[in-house]
């Protein structure tokens, strides 16, 4: 009898709660698909909010990554943002200014810049050069790099190693140390975020990729070391591992041979700059005290760089 009672009064208070939302009670469809309209609101508006007035550069943003990275940073905070996208092809940029404007509006002010990353008086230029509302950077995403050829040593082109370290590795440091001061200089130790565009390259090796996978996993130690020296502040440290994905990188790897470059996606569904620009703009947009440390990003038919399904032809 007490049982009854008991359970009579429970189920009339849960029906109370339940109550505004209509046939709730009865779970006609998943909670998410009744609610899941108004938490994704609530979420993109609270990662809005985060970014707003934020000032990011993205190296690399011709193209692939860096490009789509840019527009997605705009789509996330359309109202108040100022982006500063640099690569060495200044009119694919001003292409993407454009593109950004016609979509979101004069809310996001774009600013293309020339750099090539593995100059290092460019990079040492770059931030004293930039306009005087651009200058005070919070968000670096080092996503300029590069990969040539699949040669094994002893037949690797020097000038291929030199390029891939100077731009992956040397390019990125230097950046870094450019940007950093401006961080520093805030207030309780100083505040702002370092994002690097690693890859699944940097923590397994293959062959014909021992150059690249160095730069990579050379980016992977000065990230983790940096993290380290600055946990004093609020200077987040993050590191984005991508790995397959469709963008101009085997074009350039494989010296503008299209053919060659088709043939690694072929029969497959690999990621694309848009998955990863999600990524890093989800990673930029936690609340302060959350670091997105390490992450690694595989399409679904990938578990490492030589561990791929390809549906038979």
């Amino acid at each position: 009898m007490f049982f009854n009672r008991a359970y009579h009064q429970s189920i009339a208070v849960l029906r109370q709660f339940a109550s505004p939302y209509p046939r709730i009670s009865a779970f006609p469809r998943p909670l998410t698909s009744v609610l899941g309209s108004s938490f994704r609101r609530t979420m993109a508006s609270a990662m809005a909010k985060r970014l707003e007035g934020k000032t990011i550069v993205i190296t690399g943003a011709s193209s692939g990554i860096g490009r789509s990275t840019a527009r997605e940073f705009a789509r996330t905070a359309p109202k108040d943002l100022k982006l500063i996208v640099t690569a060495r092809r200044i009119d694919a940029l001003e292409e993407l200014a454009k593109e950004i404007k016609e979509e979101v509006g004069e809310g996001v002010k774009t600013l293309p810049v020339k750099l090539d990353v593995s100059n290092p008086e460019e990079v040492k230029n770059f931030v004293p050069s930039l306009p005087a509302e651009f200058q005070d950077i919070d968000i670096l995403v080092n996503n300029a790099g590069l990969v040539k050829g699949v040669a094994q040593a002893p037949n690797i082109d020097p000038e291929d190693i030199n390029i891939m370290f100077a731009t992956n590795v040397t390019g990125l440091i230097n950046l870094t140390q450019a940007v950093l001061p401006i961080f520093k200089k805030r207030s309780d130790g100083g505040r702002g975020d370092i994002i690097n565009i690693g890859s699944i390259a940097g923590r397994e090796p293959y062959p014909g990729g021992s150059i690249y996978c160095s730069t990579k996993a050379a980016v992977k130690s000065f990230t983790e070391a940096l993290r380290k020296e600055l946990i004093s502040t609020r200077i987040r440290v993050i590191e984005i591992d991508p790995g397959q994905v469709e963008t101009e990188f085997s074009i350039v790897r494989f010296y503008g041979d299209k053919s060659k470059a088709n043939a690694v996606y072929a029969n497959c569904e690999p990621l694309t700059p848009d998955d990863i620009a999600e990524v890093i703009v989800f990673a930029a947009g936690r609340r302060e005290n959350v670091v997105i440390a390490d992450t690694l990003i595989f399409p679904s038919h990938q578990a490492s760089p030589g561990h791929l399904y390809k549906k038979p032809q």
